[in-house]
């Protein structure tokens, strides 16, 4: 899609066979390859941006899209105009009332490597037809926010959405305390919306999981005291801890500060009480923001963006102290660098760099498209790399059999939490990865999210490390592994029937909101059911059992 007028323009011819004679496979192959990468988009997408979850790393779905982009760039057929390439976010939720923007809250276009931004620099000052003084700032890993002011007064906030349409969160927003809810200074317009990213910074997220972690103490606690109060004919000790370990996911840990505060600011608090209230409270206490653009202001008294910061910054409200106004490319990439170095001692977390034309003038020429404008980009970070120690390599076998290689090293902080394990897949993988028992191991979160083990530092190498075999009988019941298919690289434990590790993973999994959705049955529920320390025999052996157990059996 092009934009009347822009520089920039793109011109997609569609072939008229509907086939890009360069590959071997037809147009109905093609169309069900671009349908199902664009559901797997969408599905990221919406569990992402509308249930707070999220389904894949940060850098997995960004390769997704590119995989989406590249199809239809090579083969223009495949474009559409409801494509996810070009659609911003993911719907608004249900659950909130629904503001439509003033103005359409677009989303960014991404690079990866040094060498396409400098492409897409130079190709920028290219359409511009001069030197281009560009502001650059920090890209915080949080959630985007709208705030519309009328006469200097916030009359709402809302979620980015789906760029249109997003969430009416003004109950929560009015208590985060870096949004004011009037305007200082002077020269306030009729209307003005302003933008910008909400997020928890580094050392409030340390302290709101201290704070669940004594609130999980504190339910735990309650749950016990009121067992204790059962009549004695009454209480078991599994009704024990099924009630303590129901009462101790009401406030687990949180995975990253941007799920924390996306959560926080999204929740409902007027349904909550007591302990959940608290720990509510606590989330939309820590919340913060920087301001970094005006949506709806046809006539903003400046010309540039960071002179819109200036004034943004006159009126209250907060903008990032990690932006700079550069004259040059090497100047732009020398910020980058620095903060690639520097990033961990920034006060929030940041996954790249965001690099806007400064002069207002330009945004009009330059244009946008569907999803993003043409004059602005987000470079990112490629993950954070570590060195510790590969202490041993185990052996995990889940529900379906599969037996899994994983690592276990000497506890190593990065991209924020502390690490212990991590996935080798199979055999196969530690081999193409040439890592040893003892081996310095070069470790990162890919897309910040997920460990992975890249490889050995072999220079640190001392003769002392020594090569995984993987065992050939199932560490949990004695059973040979064996592929169960031709070709199938994967071992799996073929005693599906009575394999601890296979009957306790499938009791978790009957309990996890993926099926039943059984409180309380988890991973330590299926444990004591399948394994219990008394008495000698399990109240389950199978899966099977599970709706038949008795209260004697429960009862040690």
């Amino acid at each position: 899609m092009s934009v009347p007028g822009s520089r920039m323009a793109r011109v997609n011819e569609q072939s008229p066979q509907g086939q890009d004679p360069s590959t071997d496979e037809s147009a109905e192959e093609l169309r069900a390859r671009w349908q199902d990468t664009a559901d797997r988009v969408r599905s990221a997408r919406e569990a992402y941006y509308g249930e707070d979850a999220q389904l894949m790393s940060d850098a997995a779905f960004d390769e997704l899209l590119r995989d989406l982009q590249a199809l239809e760039t090579t083969h223009p057929f495949l474009q559409r105009p409801d494509s996810p390439t070009q659609e911003v976010g993911g719907s608004a939720s249900p659950l909130f009332t629904p503001v439509q923007h003033a103005e359409q809250m677009l989303s960014l276009d991404n690079v990866f490597t040094v060498t396409e931004l400098q492409d897409w620099l130079t190709k920028t000052e290219e359409a511009a037809g001069r030197q281009v003084r560009w502001l650059c700032e920090l890209k915080i890993d949080g959630l985007a926010i709208a705030l519309r002011y009328e006469h200097g007064r916030l009359v709402s906030a809302a979620t980015r959405g789906d760029g249109r349409i997003g969430e009416d969160v003004t109950a929560n927003a009015v208590r985060v305390g870096a949004i004011p809810r009037r305007l200082s200074g002077t020269g306030h317009p009729e209307l003005v919306e302003v933008r910008g990213e909400v997020f928890i910074p580094t050392a409030a997220f340390a302290q709101l999981n201290e704070l669940q972690a004594g609130l999980q103490d504190r339910a735990v606690a309650a749950a016990r005291e009121r067992w204790q109060k059962r009549p004695a004919a009454t209480r078991s000790a599994f009704d024990e801890e099924r009630e303590s370990v129901s009462a101790a996911r009401r406030f687990p840990a949180f995975a990253n500060p941007r799920n924390a505060a996306s959560g926080g600011l999204r929740q409902q608090l007027e349904k909550k009480a007591g302990l959940e209230r608290e720990a509510g409270d606590a989330r939309v206490q820590s919340l913060a923001l920087y301001v970094h653009g005006i949506g709806a202001w046809s006539r903003p008294p400046v010309d540039s963006q960071s002179e819109v910061y200036d004034l943004l910054a006159g009126w209250g409200l907060p903008t990032s102290p990690y932006s700079a106004a550069l004259g040059s490319v090497p100047e732009v990439l020398a910020f980058v660098e620095q903060y690639g170095q520097d990033r961990h001692s920034v006060e929030h977390e940041i996954d790249g760099v965001v690099v806007k034309v400064d002069e207002l003038a330009l945004h009009e020429e330059l244009g946008a498209t569907s999803r993003a404008p043409r004059w602005a980009i987000a470079y990112k970070y490629p993950p954070e790399e570590v060195h510790t120690k590969l202490v041993d390599i185990a052996i995990g076998v889940g529900r379906t059999g599969r037996a899994t290689p994983y690592a276990v090293m000497e506890p190593v902080p990065v991209a924020g939490t502390v690490v212990r394990q991590a996935t080798l897949h199979n055999q196969d993988v530690v081999r193409a990865k040439g890592v040893l028992i003892g081996d310095t191991v070069v470790l990162r979160k890919a897309g910040d999210v997920i460990p992975e083990v890249l490889g050995p530092v072999v220079e640190l190498r001392d003769g002392s490390e020594r090569e995984f075999v993987m065992p050939t009988e199932c560490p949990e019941c004695g059973t040979e592994l064996r592929a169960m298919k031709e070709g199938d690289i994967d071992l799996r434990c073929p005693n599906a029937r009575s394999c601890p590790a296979q009957v306790r993973g499938r009791v978790e999994h009957i309990g996890s909101r993926g099926a039943l959705d059984i409180e309380a049955l988890g991973e330590v529920t299926a444990a004591a059911l399948t394994q219990p320390q008394t008495p000698t025999t399990p109240p389950l052996v199978t899966e099977a059992g599970l709706f038949d157990l008795t209260i004697d059996e429960l009862v040690p």
